[in-house]
């Protein structure tokens, strides 16, 4: 929307299998939906070539690894190529246990020789997140980060959470064994003070599930599935403190979660793992508590704090809607977007 907004015709080319449509000025095409991996992988990476050949773009922005081959091909007709690495995909590998060990350092290994090689010819890239921009900086210069930081107002009306005696934290995004439900729903449990959590988003482990419906504190728990922006907004209107507590995994260490952003621009006090770069962005701006996130009691207790100082909780978030306003919004961030788009052009 905002390389619409900012004068560019724009297609969206989409594998979701319903349809073609125009949306907000948007051009979507539709290649259709795949129907397993190996089908993703190849037919469908080949159907999505086909259409771009018919687009007849200048630039093409790319956002799936799978389709860097796709990009190779644009690249031969003299199309302008960027990458969107939204991850660390070698790290990524590493940290999937679902994988033999000798198998996942090998494929890690083969894809980091295989994007130094290839993204290096690529007209730029963008990265999610500074770090991830350090990394591609050594493989093509031609690199910037853009941050998905949250649009302002869009989750807020500028007035900060009012929280009644028995206030609620919340949780919003996907769930999972590694983003730290477990933990979390324990924490509530644990906690000295009457608080409910408020469960947004929808389990990716259905085993996972089952086993947080069987825990004692799941009785604590309003559990609300899919939400939409203003189903979000509604929540996080409700709550005293929003959660964001994953664990330390190779893929997790390093992001920007976009969940405590939002928590921030909605001036709800943060409670995050505590990593090196999620602790500078809490510390800094003063809007939350960091936590071992494996740790239930560490949880439990930042949730008490909170529920026990609310001049300090509001104080938080405060500081966090301030930072929001500051440094971490997407109008900011919109800006370098066009301004890279822009340099492409000439």
């Amino acid at each position: 929307m905002s390389l619409k907004n900012g004068g560019y015709e724009v297609s969206l080319v989409v594998a979701d299998g319903l349809g073609e449509e125009e949306k907000n000025g948007i051009s979507i095409h539709d290649v259709g939906k795949s129907s397993g991996r190996l089908n993703r992988m190849y037919a469908t990476t080949r159907r999505v070539f086909e259409k771009s050949l018919l687009i007849d773009a200048d630039i093409y922005h790319i956002h799936d690894p799978e389709l860097i081959p796709v990009g190779r091909k644009l690249l031969r007709r003299q199309k302008k190529v960027i990458f969107d690495a939204h991850e660390d995909l070698p790290k990524q590998i590493l940290a999937k246990s679902y994988m033999n060990v000798v198998v996942r350092h090998l494929l890690s290994h083969v894809f980091y020789l295989y994007e130094q090689i290839v993204l290096s010819k690529f007209t730029g890239v963008i990265a999610a997140t500074p770090f991830i921009r350090d990394k591609f900086l050594k493989i093509n210069s031609n690199t910037v980060d853009i941050n998905n930081f949250p649009i302002l107002g869009e989750l807020t009306d500028g007035v900060l959470p009012q929280h009644s005696a028995n206030s609620a934290i919340c949780y919003v995004g996907g769930i999972s064994k590694n983003r730290g439900i477990l933990e979390i729903i324990d924490a509530v449990g644990l906690a000295q003070n009457n608080v409910r959590l408020l469960l947004a988003g929808v389990f990716s482990e259905p085993d996972v599930e089952l086993q947080a419906q069987g825990m004692p504190s799941w009785k604590k728990v309003d559990a609300l599935g899919y939400l939409d922006r203003n189903g979000i907004k509604d929540v996080l209107q409700r709550s005293l403190a929003g959660l964001v507590t994953l664990h330390p995994t190779i893929n997790y260490i390093e992001a920007l979660p976009v969940k405590m952003f939002e928590y921030m621009s909605a001036g709800v006090p943060v409670i995050a793992s505590d990593f090196p770069l999620w602790r500078r962005v809490v510390i800094e701006s003063e809007c939350g508590l960091c936590v071992d996130p494996l740790d239930s009691q560490s949880i439990s207790r930042a949730i008490d704090f909170l529920c026990e100082n609310p001049e300090q909780a509001r104080m938080m978030g405060s500081n966090g809607q301030l930072a929001i306003k500051n440094k971490y919004n997407w109008q900011i961030e919109e800006r370098k977007l066009l301004d890279y788009y822009k340099a492409l052009c000439r």
